[in-house]
């Protein structure tokens, strides 16, 4: 049976002291720190007997797994169930219900501010009075504003302003007016660490990488690969005409945001047409145009075990083409046979381990940041701290911009598109 490190067992003993003194506790710990087993032991020195633990649907295999293997099923009765099945925990449904704790895995998923979305608010009204253990490698990934809302969902948040309106005039946000096009808006990303933090730090464990014992070392490749003369040209017309219509399907790059967007989706190989009417039903089809990435991974790859990051869902569709019954989107399967596994970006970036995987690729790039830096340590364990990540770009495409930028931790969004890609390929 395995044992947490005597460095997690210190994080854990740590947090179950404030989670029994303030019914809240952030693990607020560096990715592949071992924040499940840990966050499990929580669970077990509180005394739960019944646990809830929130996650995504790709992680649950592997909260089963820590489970198991630290033998922390014979403590408690768990329920692991992903966050967008919340409205499923019922009775009637099988679920245990009057939950000691709720464990809710990458718990920056309810940053979003100034107003939570539906999730969050879910959250807050189904587990808002219970005892709670909140992971993440990235508290605030892109604004200290991020932290609101993060604690809103509990009852027993330290802010006492009822909404993050009331928070950011407490002095929490310093705000600022933007105009876009027409319209003045304010806006509410600067929050102000300096009042923030002090707040929060009481609720917080930390672990990093170096306290482990260990630094990952990422081992970045680039592979440039020349596509279809077709897809290049399908490109530049779009770039140029900003609109391709064809004789059922229309592509069509009106604004930059939209330009930005198809040209991500081309020069991976594949493009989401507009959405039209057809017998009274409104369809929207995708086509794959050129398959050269796929077959570049399997050819240049050939004989490692591979884990492949896709962006889009037709980017998927072209590699169970190209892979057929090689490929699975299975993690568990993954792990036991040979074969190959290709996850969504967004999807994959979190909560799982990639261990089984020799190499990790991307068929394409997010335009997130944090997408970046949180999955490309997916491989990494304690016993394992040197990893192989390959980028297959098109040549003269969109991803070299997308990637530059990323990389500074800052997102991709449609000015950094027309400064740093528009301008310099077609003088727009």
């Amino acid at each position: 049976m395995k044992k947490l490190y005597p460095k997690q067992q210190e994080t854990a003993d740590k947090a179950v002291k404030i989670l029994r003194a303030k019914k809240i506790v952030y693990m607020a710990c560096e990715v592949r720190t071992g924040k499940t087993p840990m966050s499990l032991d929580v669970a077990r020195q509180y005394g739960a007997k019944k646990v809830l633990f929130l996650t995504k649907k790709k992680a649950v295999s592997d909260v089963k797994e820590n489970l198991r293997d630290f033998g922390y099923d014979a403590h408690f009765a768990i329920d692991i169930v992903n966050d967008e099945s919340m409205h499923k925990i019922t009775p009637e449904n099988g679920y245990l219900m009057d939950y000691d704790v709720v464990i809710h895995d990458e718990h920056h998923r309810f940053k979003a501010f100034p107003k939570p979305g539906a999730l969050t608010k879910k959250y807050k009204e189904r587990f808002g009075h219970l005892p709670q253990i909140w992971l993440s490698g990235t508290p605030h990934p892109e604004s200290w504003s991020d932290v609101f809302n993060q604690f809103w969902v509990s009852n027993f948040s330290p802010f006492g302003e009822p909404n993050f309106y009331k928070w950011a005039a407490a002095g929490y946000v310093n705000k600022y007016q933007k105009k876009l096009g027409y319209a003045t808006v304010t806006k509410y990303e600067r929050g102000v660490k300096e009042l923030i933090l002090p707040v929060i730090l009481p609720y917080m464990v930390q672990l990093t990488q170096k306290e482990l014992g260990y630094v990952a070392e990422i081992n970045e490749n680039i592979l440039h690969v020349d596509m279809k003369p077709n897809t290049y040209a399908l490109c530049n017309w779009l770039k140029k005409d900003r609109v391709i219509e064809g004789q059922h399907e229309t592509i069509l790059a009106d604004t930059a945001v939209k330009l930005q967007q198809k040209l991500h989706q081309m020069y991976s190989g594949t493009i989401l047409f507009e959405p039209r009417e057809e017998d009274g039903k409104m369809i929207q089809n995708y086509k794959i145009i050129d398959d050269t990435k796929a077959q570049f991974i399997k050819e240049h790859f050939r004989g490692q075990k591979k884990a492949i990051f896709y962006q889009f869902t037709a980017e998927l569709e072209m590699l169970k083409l190209v892979f057929g019954d090689d490929l699975t989107t299975d993690l568990d399967e993954f792990n036991k046979t040979d074969k190959d596994f290709a996850v969504q970006i967004v999807s994959g970036r979190e909560g799982i381990t990639l261990r089984s995987a020799e190499v990790l690729i991307y068929m394409n790039i997010d335009f997130s940041a944090v997408s970046y830096w949180q999955s490309r340590d997916r491989l990494t364990t304690k016993e394992r701290q040197y990893n192989e990540v390959f980028w297959i770009f098109s040549r003269g495409g969109i991803e070299d911009s997308i990637y530059k930028t990323v990389g500074k931790k800052k997102s991709y969004t449609s000015n950094v598109f027309k400064k740093e890609f528009l301008k310099k390929y077609t003088g727009a």
